[in-house]
């Protein structure tokens, strides 16, 4: 990976996130996803759902904050990944969560190209789309939170366009590293060769959707014993739409190709040079029990990012938004509070729970380690 100023430098401990006093919706029944549409993106369309607004708990009061939001998915992930955190965020945000092209229910992109840079156009067709929406908040910049390959395309569109970004909320992001582990580099590098991407498909393919649903919540949650039930057998019926469509496994082995190779990318485009550019306001979570991309890359991104704030879930993995939904929605909320000026209804700042940044030790074990 590129050495100098690519190279991850350590720096001062990040800012510790602050965790909203707003008060959030009761814990009730998992929630189906929420409905949506197609919506026109350059080159095609993506399927985008929508959380309405409901203000806050006690009832819409007059001049109660109503801004927007815009979620983005991971790797192999899809919209409904955002349905707990979207309904708590409802009490301050209109929502809308996309499918990526060739995820979810969005068609494969143009000339089926998967790249890191195809994914980023299709997260601002779609802010811009969110943005000029009628009705309240309309043409002000939206929040914007994204998930592992969602995060990184997420912050290369702050860092691109941020007039259309209000706060940046970076979940677990895909950020490149410097050391890939023997193994797994092996792995990764061979998605570059000709014919090895068409080799990987043909092999994702053999898989059954069970066995799919059962993969995914091992690796990306801390504790697949939390994962509810119902949860599960909603991941499982979208894993057998997925398997109808004859561009799944593609969208998946050649995001991760694309993925591969925005990592070789040095300069100014490279992921971190964005990352020291951004001026919004950001918020980095993690998981430190996240196995797809090292929790020791946390507190690298939030000292890189000109004032970001850090939350590390203890016993979180890959996907806090559906792990520790209400954490992090109080922290994305603090996020909008202070960048509005000041917290929602002058409510104090409650303490931000478990939290915590990985140790020295774990930071050189686990250093630039990714599994992605």
């Amino acid at each position: 990976m590129p050495k100098g100023p690519d190279r991850l430098v350590p720096a001062a401990p990040p800012r510790r996130a602050r965790s909203s006093a707003t008060p959030l919706p009761p814990a009730g029944p998992v929630l189906p996803p929420w409905p949506g549409e197609q919506v026109p993106v350059r080159g095609g369309s993506v399927f985008v759902r929508r959380t309405p607004w409901t203000g806050p708990v006690d009832g819409a009061a007059p001049g109660a904050p109503r801004e927007r939001a815009l979620y983005v998915h991971g790797l192999g992930g899809a919209s409904t990944n955002w349905t707990d955190l979207a309904a708590l965020l409802a009490v301050r945000f209109d929502g809308w969560a996309l499918d990526l092209p060739g995820f979810g229910r969005s068609r494969p992109p143009a000339r089926s190209a998967y790249s890191v840079g195809g994914h980023v156009r299709a997260v601002v067709d779609v802010l811009e789309r969110v943005a000029a929406e009628p009705g309240a908040a309309a043409g002000r910049p939206v929040h914007l939170l994204g998930n592992s390959l969602g995060g990184l395309a997420s912050l290369a569109v702050a860092a691109r366009r941020p007039d259309l970004v209000a706060t940046l909320t970076l979940v677990s992001p895909a950020m490149p590293v410097r050391r890939v582990p023997r193994a797994l580099s092996r792995t990764l590098l061979l998605l570059l060769l000709p014919g090895i991407p068409a080799l990987a498909e043909r092999r994702l393919s053999g898989g059954t959707p069970e066995q799919q649903v059962r993969g995914m919540v091992q690796a990306c949650f801390g504790d697949p014993r939390r994962v509810p039930r119902e949860r599960l057998d909603q991941a499982l019926e979208e894993a057998r739409e997925r398997a109808g469509q004859p561009w799944a496994t593609r969208a998946l082995v050649r995001s991760t190709r694309g993925l591969i190779t925005s990592y070789l990318r040095v300069g100014p485009g490279s992921a971190w040079r964005l990352a020291r550019s951004l001026r919004t306001p950001t918020l980095v979570v993690w998981g430190d029990r996240d196995r797809l991309v090292d929790p020791a890359l946390a507190p690298r991104l939030a000292a890189a990012v000109p004032d970001a704030r850090l939350l590390v879930l203890p016993g979180v993995g890959h996907v806090a938004m559906l792990e520790a939904a209400e954490p992090v929605a109080r922290a994305v909320l603090a996020l909008a509070e202070d960048a509005a000026g000041s917290p929602a209804d002058g409510a104090p700042a409650a303490d931000p729970g478990p939290t915590h940044t990985p140790s020295r030790r774990g930071l050189r074990r686990g250093r630039g380690a990714v599994r992605t």
